[in-house]
């Protein structure tokens, strides 16, 4: 199996989402308890937050790993920008 970019912190990404995954619980558990509405709305962001943050630092992982920290380098330069800029887009909803 290939080495990904966010193999040295897999285990890191992997309690991050643990934790996300315990929020969206939490926030199903709210709506179901009728929870005020505001409240609900505060920990969706939350949530946003967390993820945004784990999608920032596989982003950064690639870019070290597979752009400029590959072996060798890159080997389509144009083409592995264009896919990151794809990712970059999508993330900001582009």
């Amino acid at each position: 199996m290939a080495e990904r970019g966010y193999t040295a912190t897999k285990d890191q990404l992997q309690t991050r989402l643990a934790r996300i995954e315990g929020q969206v619980r939490g926030v199903s558990r709210m709506v179901e308890e009728d929870r005020y509405c505001i409240d609900v709305l505060t920990q969706i962001s939350a949530i946003r937050v967390a993820l945004d943050k784990v999608a920032l630092g596989l982003l950064d992982d690639h870019a070290r790993h597979c752009l400029i920290g590959g072996e060798g380098g890159p080997t389509d330069p144009d083409n592995q920008v264009q896919e990151l800029m794809g990712a970059v887009g999508r993330m900001i909803g582009r």
